[in-house]
């Protein structure tokens, strides 16, 4: 198993730490690539130095580009920051030694879920290997001897904060593949930031009904939602433009077990209008994930079609 230690903001750790959320962005100002873990693998924070110990992770769930303001959108405050306000200066501080800021300049987002953050007793000195001139981070592997070493002390320290914080619930069940290995402490589960990213990018960053590509208006919805003990998972989710997921959401809009839209008379009734709407009636949806474990779930789309659409 792979594992990355990751050079974090130490005002970024401290924020989150306090906080404990349940997913964080860990974000790269500069944008770029990551493609050091697959799914699941454990993401780990070491802080700047002088402090050269790691601190904390969380659990790799995908890495994306979004422009800031859908980043602070998407999570909020588990960017690391109380108010967007904070959020652009952070972002700024490191972009404008190399040039200026644009508005609202695409960023790297590396969501991780299940988060955890030790006290500064439990803080891990980093392996002897690492360099002071790492400036993003490094790759480990449990099969080598340091890797191994490392991961093993993270576990003690997980293992004891599992029987500490009585909070911990069990995880939800993951509707994806792959499944998660024995070696984990903790079994990841995503949260509703982490759920909106892979509907996102299952659905190539266009609307299922519409085919529209404008981020900003692009929204993740649940076809069974949370509340109603819907999981946070790609094939319980549509991407859909901002006035489709409210008419999705208050049953004026469905899809049925074989892709195609449906409309209520509802629209027409109540509005005395919808014509837009009405011409999607009938047709097949415009997107759907390439994979096909992802697409929408006929449990979901039929329970959408009994409990929220309204003919």
């Amino acid at each position: 198993m792979k594992l990355w230690v990751g050079v974090t903001d130490n005002q970024w750790f401290k924020y989150l730490a306090e906080l404990r959320p349940d997913e964080v962005n860990f974000w790269r100002p500069g944008g770029g690539s990551f493609q050091a873990l697959k799914r699941w693998d454990p993401f780990l924070f070491k802080l700047h130095s002088p402090y050269d110990y790691i601190v904390g992770g969380g659990f790799f769930v995908r890495y994306s580009a979004f422009p800031l303001s859908v980043a602070w959108e998407v999570f909020g405050q588990k960017n690391g920051a109380p108010d967007f306000e904070t959020f652009y200066d952070q972002i700024r501080r490191y972009r404008e030694p190399r040039g200026t800021i644009q508005p609202d300049p695409n960023i790297g987002c590396i969501v991780l879920t299940e988060p955890f953050f030790f006290g500064e007793t439990d803080w891990i000195p980093v392996p002897e290997d690492w360099h002071p001139s790492i400036v993003q981070g490094k790759t480990y592997d449990t099969e080598e001897p340091s890797g191994a070493a490392l991961w093993d002390q993270v576990k003690i320290v997980l293992e004891g904060h599992r029987f500490e914080n009585a909070e911990v619930q069990e995880p939800e069940i993951i509707r994806e593949r792959p499944r998660y290995g024995a070696e984990y402490v903790i079994r990841p589960r995503l949260g509703q930031g982490a759920f909106r990213v892979d509907v996102i990018e299952a659905y190539s960053r266009r609307c299922a009904i519409t085919g529209e590509r404008t981020l900003p208006v692009l929204q993740a919805s649940h076809l069974k939602p949370v509340s109603e003990s819907g999981p946070h998972s790609v094939d319980n989710g549509l991407l859909l433009r901002a006035d489709f997921h409210i008419l999705f959401d208050r049953g004026y809009i469905t899809v049925s077990k074989d892709y195609r839209i449906e409309a209520s008379r509802r629209i027409k009734d109540e509005f005395e209008n919808g014509d837009e709407y009405y011409g999607f009636h009938g047709k097949q949806l415009a997107v759907l994930p390439a994979n096909a474990i992802e697409r929408p779930s006929t449990e979901f789309i039929q329970w959408h079609n009994e409990r929220v659409f309204v003919p």
